[in-house]
């Protein structure tokens, strides 16, 4: 089953149940994923995105609302905070499990070998097989300094 069909099947069901925060935040995730479609349409060519692309659509959701409910922490409003941290948790549903420190260590080992890269130069090819083959599954703000460290 894919991503869209996926994120559908739960909106009904959060909608049978009457899950209104659930389906509040299942509506966003629709929303951005229909955003991303009609940005990637071209003279008037229907283009269906991939599970790939709703991976780093609902990657990118999850770091927002970590910022927000750091943001609203920091201001007191700790009921706000609450409620991005509900909806990280139902957008995480839907994200492959991330992989653990070692397991990210390892994974860039294999990529700088099949990539062939030898000296920071080659961090881009590094980085676009990491996210060709790791996508939801890594931060990529935090493997990109490893990858640094890797190759200097």
């Amino acid at each position: 089953m894919d991503m869209r069909t996926r994120i559908n099947s739960a909106l009904k069901t959060a909608m049978k149940e009457k899950e209104a925060s659930r389906l509040a935040t299942l509506r966003l995730v629709n929303a951005a994923i229909k955003d991303r479609e009609i940005a990637g349409r071209s003279n008037g060519v229907e283009t269906e995105i991939s599970d790939a692309e709703v991976l780093a659509i609902l990657g990118k959701m999850v770091k927002q609302r970590q910022e927000s409910a750091k943001a609203f922490e920091e201001g007191g409003r700790l009921e706000l905070a609450e409620k991005e941290r509900a909806e990280i948790n139902v957008i995480e549903e839907f994200l492959p499990r991330q992989l653990s420190a070692d397991e990210t260590s390892a994974a860039i080992d294999a990529a700088i070998a099949a990539t062939g890269a030898s000296s920071i130069r080659d961090m881009g090819k590094v980085m676009g097989a990491l996210k060709e083959k790791y996508t939801g599954q890594l931060d990529f703000g935090k493997v990109g300094g490893m990858v640094k460290d890797k190759l200097a």
